[in-house]
């Protein structure tokens, strides 16, 4: 059972398609990770734009994998490279971020035999 996403807002979408729910989810778990990586290289470097670009990529995706504190904390990181903040006040929120793609990573693989 789905504890670290929620895949109701992608059967929704696809009408309960299987096919559609497995690429969905076969995306998030082959392209997430290097987003996340180019995020955590746009902090590393306040390179805000490249932060911004890959932050506002995986948004929608959090939100459609029913991860509602991870979309709420992209938007903080959206939020942040808006205003080119400090690195150190960005931190916690990515970390928490990265950990919870993790956590649903490692369950969808675990579910979905991905």
């Amino acid at each position: 059972m789905a504890i670290n996403y929620n895949l109701a807002k992608v059967y929704e979408l696809s009408d309960n398609d299987p096919e559609f729910v497995m690429q969905i989810i076969s995306l998030f778990v082959s392209e997430v990770p290097d987003d996340m990586k180019q995020i955590e290289i746009g902090i590393e470097n306040k390179n805000h734009k490249l932060a911004y670009s890959y932050a506002h990529k995986i948004k929608p995706t959090l939100d459609l994998l029913g991860m509602t504190t991870a979309h709420q904390e992209i938007l903080e990181v959206e939020a942040w490279t808006k205003r080119e903040g400090k690195r150190k006040e960005i931190n916690e929120t990515f970390e928490s971020i990265k950990n919870q793609v993790e956590k649903a990573i490692k369950e969808i693989k675990k579910d979905f035999e991905v």
